[in-house]
């Protein structure tokens, strides 16, 4: 059974320097009819098993520690049997939503999580977050950006531990170096293609925000 990806919208809050605000974050599941990988478990443990189904889950992969993108992580994880993998930068982001559960395992850049017969190559972006990371599956024509990588341009750089030019710099060196057919599955929002964000970088820089 060739893999597969799948998408759920789920809804919440992301909350961050004090303030909150109502998210919908997509939550990606790759794998095929035995086993998958969750991509950011955002918000609810519940849709996200259902999803699943009867499927070995073999990891619960954070692109970042937002807490909009790593809340519903413990629950799935409990649920599961499932490590929680997160890269170490973003540990201080992290314990600000879980401070009593740790991720079970870090993401290094270009280590490769193996499922459903396909490679998913871990990218180190940061930027929106020191620990970003994005998830390219070249044989899916795909890369998992997170809040990296819109449609559009850039996640947002203005709140803590998050870097304007770093994530400019991510985006340019790592991501716009695919080819350009690569499809952009985003953390939220609609999917885009590198392809069609590379023409516009001078313009994010010139933009400077």
């Amino acid at each position: 059974m060739a893999a597969r990806i799948e998408h759920l919208v789920t809804s919440g809050t992301f909350s961050l320097d004090g303030g909150t605000w109502d998210v919908d974050n997509n939550v990606w599941i790759v794998g095929d009819d035995s086993e998958a990988v969750v991509i950011d478990a955002a918000h609810d443990a519940d849709a996200i098993a259902e999803a699943l189904g009867d499927r070995t889950l073999r990891a619960i992969v954070c692109t970042h520690a937002h807490n909009d993108h790593i809340d519903a992580a413990p629950a799935l994880a409990a649920r599961t049997g499932a490590p929680i993998l997160l890269h170490p930068d973003d540990l201080p982001l992290w314990k600000q939503t879980h401070p009593d559960r740790l991720p079970d395992d870090e993401l290094t850049d270009g280590q490769q999580l193996s499922v459903a017969g396909v490679e998913l190559t871990v990218l180190h972006t940061p930027g929106h977050a020191p620990g970003a990371v994005c998830l390219y599956a070249p044989e899916l024509d795909t890369v998992f950006t997170g809040d990296t990588l819109f449609q559009g341009g850039p996640g947002a750089t203005g709140r803590s531990l998050s870097h304007f030019p770093t994530i400019v710099e991510s985006i340019r060196k790592r991501l716009l170096a695919l080819p350009p057919e690569t499809v952009v599955r985003t953390g939220h929002g609609d999917s885009t293609t590198v392809g069609a964000e590379a023409p516009h970088l001078q313009e994010w820089i010139d933009r400077g925000h």
